[in-house]
């Protein structure tokens, strides 16, 4: 593995190249993305497909990259055009792409964009709020676990966040009337450090989850699109959010192993089965019809 800096006026972008350029293959290289995850969480999942150029990289303003635009938001269009300077940098484009969580948002947002760089994208469990029936509930919830981040701290909002996204079904009454989940309950400290800046529970990351796609541009693209989900959170936020996002784009999300960080080992908290991700990912992306 190699590391990289490809530096532009608003963001010193680090990107990781593991296995040769050109591909020993011939195939395209195999871009991971995710948000607001760095490339350190997709070091199980790349030690799976040995035979494959994986790329992986940090977002701006995470791990490695270092922002210099001033700004501390996270917006899927901007995210868009890193990876497509990145994709440019390698000069070995179009690319094949595996991107999940908020990385799927900017994926998509890449090749509303950038229709060109990508051969086949595997878009695994976008947060996209605003493709639910329930978007409206599904707000509130997303303020819920952010109003308590900022009032009580990181365990707080921590735990408020797993139980919005460990929630099944649409938000209901029933869920606005739990009692606030206890930070021990999950293992997590009660105590609050004082920081305001965690990218996945302040407000900073709003716009990856409001965005709403470009269907249009998604469907006139020359890239497959292959919408990921779960097999363990179908019913939850993230699988409702794969679920509608699939049926926008006229077609049945496509059901991986394991859960919403199913190519995770135990290094990342609750672990997934890495191994049987990498075998359906290299099925999914073998399989152009």
């Amino acid at each position: 593995m190699t590391a990289h800096k490809l530096e532009t006026p608003e963001v010193d972008l680090v990107y990781d190249v593991h296995g040769p350029l050109p591909t020993a293959d011939g195939r395209p290289p195999l871009v991971m993305i995710g948000q607001p995850m760095d490339a350190s969480g997709f070091r199980a999942l790349a030690s799976h497909l040995p035979d494959r150029t994986v790329i992986t990289y940090d977002p701006r303003g995470l791990g490695r990259s270092t922002r210099k635009d001033g700004r501390v938001d996270h917006v899927p269009q901007t995210q868009a055009a890193d990876v497509h300077a990145v994709i440019q940098a390698l000069g070995a484009g179009p690319v094949e792409m595996f991107a999940s969580s908020g990385g799927a948002v900017t994926a998509l947002a890449l090749v509303a964009a950038y229709p060109e760089d990508v051969t086949t994208l595997v878009a695994h469990e976008p947060p996209l709020i605003e493709v639910l029936p329930d978007a409206k509930a599904a707000e509130c919830a997303r303020a819920g676990f952010r109003d308590a981040y900022q009032e009580k701290g990181w365990g707080a909002g921590m735990a408020a966040f797993i139980a919005m996204t460990s929630w099944e079904g649409e938000f209901t009454d029933d869920y606005f009337a739990q009692p606030a989940p206890d930070p021990a309950a999950f293992g997590m400290p009660a105590e609050d450090d004082g920081s305001r800046d965690d990218p996945l529970l302040s407000d900073r990351s709003w716009a990856v989850s409001s965005y709403q796609p470009d269907v249009d541009a998604l469907t006139a693209a020359p890239t497959r699109i292959v919408i990921a989900v779960g097999e363990e959170s179908q019913d939850t936020f993230t699988g409702r959010t794969s679920v509608a996002t699939a049926e926008l784009l006229g077609q049945q999300a496509t059901v991986f192993p394991s859960h919403h960080g199913g190519f995770v080992d135990g290094e990342f908290g609750y672990p997934g089965q890495p191994e049987a991700f990498a075998h359906k990912l290299r099925e999914v992306l073998d399989n152009a019809g």
